[in-house]
């Protein structure tokens, strides 16, 4: 109260107006919060309309001040990204200066004409969409191998996809979605039923090299939004093959997730591709508080670089990707010197990045095994490669845009591709 009093008499004497929720946070809510603040989104409250927004004003505050949202944990002098959700420092004095003020709510006729939103898709309303065919029943309680359910698309052609957005259809049991395409003859998942979830033995990879990514849902990441002229493809009678980590919570859940495409209206002139640099050979040693490893990927053909995605396990404690271009000269592309598990945010190139054949991908990893990280499920033990939150992951995965008679056969040696196979989210 006594600082609330203090704002009052500041704004009182200097004549500056205390900032209100229509003409002033309105704004910022719906640039960077109302993507996931709002019904049916995954941000715990919505955050649409003045009383909405009220009752958390304090804490919005908070979180604000302390950069703890919107979430954007990569190094800010590394790289520039077009979907940076970080707020600058004026909105952040603007939010708190609000809430100090009082929490003002203004003028109506001040707010900016409100965001279509479409409901249910953050893309727009798709062309089409593939939903799991039942709900896959998530129990109480246990550890829930990933989930594959295989969904034939019945193209008759070659289809482009400018935009696809996959939705869990219960994201609070939901921790990740990979949908893969499986292009026809493929031996990946062979003889595994279509439309029906199933499970893979822990040592089985489903014979084969996996379908090339299509779209993905994780914790804090938004539907990628290609540029004019690109696509992904799906060959004609292609497959999709929805990957599930379901997390019980002590409720059972049932979900029938689905994923939205909206097709390419011409041919594009550019085919977009998820590749990835990852280690599956690592042990972190019990207690070690900064084990580094390193993972690389070289480049057979042009190309050029669209986002990159970190990707660790509870343990991760930062992430850095580098590009080592032919002629010697190294660039760090991307540092996030505070990695969090809870956010798996792609981060895409302001201006795409021209990588000649044979760049060379480099990404460098540091776990925090020790008693001192709070999210470590057991600092006595010693930690390996593995699917389930409490093993490991390094993979540094990107995304490029190359010529449209590319595809990771003409990108990636074999031996890479494997590698790139064995390291799904």
């Amino acid at each position: 109260m006594k600082k609330l009093a203090l704002f009052a008499l500041y704004c009182a004497s200097s004549g500056v107006a205390a900032p209100t929720f229509y003409k002033d946070v309105l704004p910022v809510l719906q640039k960077h919060c109302q993507t996931c603040h709002r019904a049916g989104e995954p941000g715990p409250m919505p955050l649409m309309n003045y009383a909405e927004t009220k009752h958390w004003a304090r804490a919005i505050a908070e979180f604000v001040r302390n950069r703890q949202m919107p979430p954007w944990p990569a190094d800010p002098t590394v790289g520039h990204f077009t979907n940076d959700r970080s707020l600058s420092q004026a909105d952040i004095q603007t939010i708190t200066d609000w809430v100090a003020a009082g929490a003002l709510e203004g003028n109506a006729k001040d707010a900016p004409q409100p965001v279509r939103w479409i409901d249910g898709w953050t893309i727009g309303r798709p062309q089409i969409i593939f939903e799991m065919p039942q709900a896959f029943e998530v129990p109480e309680s246990g550890v829930l191998p990933y989930q594959y359910v295989i969904l034939p698309t019945h193209f008759a052609r070659d289809t482009w996809v400018r935009l696809a957005e996959v939705r869990a259809g219960d994201p609070v049991h939901t921790h990740h979605i990979v949908v893969s395409v499986r292009e026809p003859g493929s031996a990946w998942l062979a003889g595994h039923p279509v439309g029906v979830p199933f499970a893979l033995d822990p040592h089985d990879h489903g014979g084969g090299l996996p379908g090339e990514f299509l779209a993905g849902y994780g914790p804090g990441n938004l539907p990628e939004l290609l540029a004019p002229g690109q696509a992904k493809l799906i060959k004609a009678g292609s497959d999709l093959v929805f990957q599930v980590h379901y997390t019980p919570n002590g409720v059972v859940g049932h979900d029938r997730s689905r994923v939205g495409l909206i097709f390419s209206e011409r041919p594009p002139r550019e085919r977009v591709l998820m590749l990835a640099a990852a280690n599956i050979r690592f042990r972190i040693p019990p207690g070690d508080p900064d084990y580094q490893v390193d993972a690389s990927v070289t480049l057979q053909a042009p190309s050029t670089l669209v986002s990159l995605l970190p990707h660790m396990h509870l343990r991760g404690k930062s992430f850095e990707f580098r590009a080592v271009f032919p002629d010697g000269r190294t660039e760090v592309l991307l540092r996030v010197p505070h990695y969090s598990y809870h956010w798996q945010i792609s981060y895409y190139l302001d201006k795409p990045l021209v990588l000649p054949a044979g760049t060379v991908i480099e990404c460098t990893a540091h776990f925090d095994n020790s008693a001192a990280n709070p999210l470590n499920p057991d600092p006595a033990k010693s930690v390996r490669f593995g699917p389930q939150s409490w093993d490991e992951m390094m993979i540094g995965y990107f995304e490029v845009a190359t010529d449209l008679k590319n595809g990771m056969r003409e990108l990636l040696v074999p031996s890479q591709i494997s590698a790139r196979g064995n390291g799904r989210m």
